[in-house]
């Protein structure tokens, strides 16, 4: 086998920057390709939020003193160097510095103080995906594939294309599409940013609806796309509101267009290995999660009653994620005899929503508006089923992490939801969640109802579909070898 060389270009990676599950791909693919032999290299900017003591970062001599023409300005910047830490493995990190533009503030797109996005993200990630060209001219290591992530990094597929080195040339690109909804979208009279020929300037280069499109160009000029679930490359293809005003640029796209299932880190997200939780599990000492949830009642402060299901939600409070159907839902959820758990940061009319209705059902309804990552682990340990009621979902990670915790999920019938979780009704012999088509508060509202009945009248059952969920194999392994695949297939092309 062929050993190859993969430059991961990611505007963040956990553990150095994490606004979700973007993260934790780039944490733990390049960590498993890494362990099936391939060299691989992440680069990302150097935000303000990174540690630079814990994060051991240092400079390399010559990567300093770097200079990017973003329109009428040069941005100085300098590429410095970590290591991103499995538990066997580790892989090599580059990160971006500029004071300006990344290291100066503590937000990774948007300001955490007002929630806007920053007006400069396009100059910001302009700079970026200039210097991802630099970084591979002066490493003197010339990657086979630069596997690029969300628009971010969406402009290095063009920057490539025009550079003259011919040494450049014999790198590859694949672009990963986490979700289409996000696209950098910036006024056209900022076109003179990019440092392109005019030629550009139109709906077959950077241009959409009149409006520079930092995904559409990434879409165009990439190599091969890929979405992170089988079912969402499908969707953005043949539903128009999936495809987000880009229909007409996937299809032109279709024939390099792929679906892989994102995989979860089985050493962080494992019962049975989780530092963070109260009681170490796995499917055979199941009865030990009951541990955990009494621990989760407690640090809410409520009651513990071991017959009434915990439900729980982990996401970012936005309309797409079903808030719009909780929240019609609320009273009659809490006329039910449950717990109802809440972990999250999003939109502020949702945040006084959750926050006058905890005031309201104090022994019901417990609510984190933030996030907090041990929260999270406690909850998957201590939650009996897991709410993922979106409008769309690319891939989603929360619903295998719920699985391999012992918790049922309920999900809408899209994307990666649809290729991960078996309904139970509908294959009785396999199945391990439960699952609705219809996007409509009252189809929420049935799913919960029949949960709750099967988990209080039918342990028997219960048990036997949690057992065949714990089981389920998530991991990167399966969905490494299909990226592995895929970069050979875009080298040989």
């Amino acid at each position: 086998m062929k050993k190859l060389k993969i430059l991961f270009v990611t505007p963040e990676a956990a553990p150095l920057a994490k606004t979700g599950g973007l993260a934790d791909v780039s944490y733990s693919l390049p960590l498993s390709l890494i362990e099936k032999g391939h060299d691989v290299r992440i680069i990302l900017p150097k935000y303000g939020a990174i540690d630079e003591r814990k994060f051991k970062i240092h400079e390399v001599l010559r990567l300093k003193n770097l200079v990017a023409k973003i329109g009428d300005k040069e941005a100085r910047y300098n590429i410095r160097t970590s290591f991103v830490v499995g538990n066997k493995y580790k892989v090599q990190a580059y990160l971006v510095e500029n004071h300006e533009y990344f290291s100066n503030r503590k937000g990774l797109y948007s300001d955490p103080i007002t929630g806007k996005d920053y007006e400069d993200n396009n100059e910001r990630f302009i700079l970026f995906a200039r210097s991802v060209i630099e970084a591979v001219k002066l490493l003197g290591w010339q990657p086979d594939i630069i596997h690029l992530n969300d628009w971010q990094s969406s402009l290095v597929p063009l920057y490539l294309k025009l550079e003259k080195e011919e040494s450049l040339k014999n790198s590859k690109t694949l672009l990963t599409i986490h979700n289409l909804a996000y696209q950098g979208e910036f006024p056209l009279e900022e076109f003179y940013k990019l440092g392109l020929p005019e030629s550009y300037k139109f709906e077959d280069g950077v241009v959409i609806y009149d409006k520079i499109n930092f995904l559409k160009t990434g879409i165009l000029y990439a190599d091969a796309i890929n979405t992170v679930s089988p079912t969402y490359a499908k969707e953005i293809i043949e539903d128009k509101e999936r495809s987000a005003g880009l229909k007409k640029v996937l299809l032109k796209r279709k024939d390099c267009l792929y679906g892989i299932l994102n995989g979860i880190d089985e050493e962080t997200w494992n019962p049975e290995k989780d530092e963070i939780i109260l009681r170490n599990y796995n499917y055979k000492s199941y009865e030990l999660k009951l541990e955990n949830k009494k621990n989760l009642a407690v640090k809410f402060g409520f009651d513990f009653n071991p017959d009434e299901p915990y439900i729980y939600k982990i996401s970012r409070i936005i309309d797409a994620k079903g808030f719009d159907l909780i929240s019609e839902i609320f009273d009659e959820l809490m006329k039910l005899d449950i717990k109802l758990f809440l972990l999250g940061v999003g939109e502020k009319k949702y945040h006084k929503f959750f926050i006058e209705k905890q005031n309201k059902y104090k022994n019901k309804f417990g609510c984190y508006i933030g996030y907090n990552e041990d929260l999270s682990h406690y909850l998957h340990a201590g939650g009996d089923i897991f709410l993922m009621p979106s409008r769309y979902e690319p891939c989603g990670l929360n619903q295998m992490y719920a699985l391999k915790y012992g918790a049922v999920p309920i999900v809408r019938k899209t994307g990666g939801l649809n290729d991960t979780i078996i309904d139970i009704e509908e294959d009785p012999e396999n199945g391990y969640g439960f699952s609705f088509k219809e996007y409509k508060p009252e189809t929420l509202l049935k799913s919960i109802i029949k949960a709750v009945d099967l988990y209080k009248n039918n342990k028997a059952l219960w048990l036997k579909i949690i057992k065949r969920g714990m089981k389920k194999d998530f991991s990167w392994n399966n969905s490494a070898k299909l990226y592995i695949d895929l970069y050979k297939n875009i080298i040989s092309k």
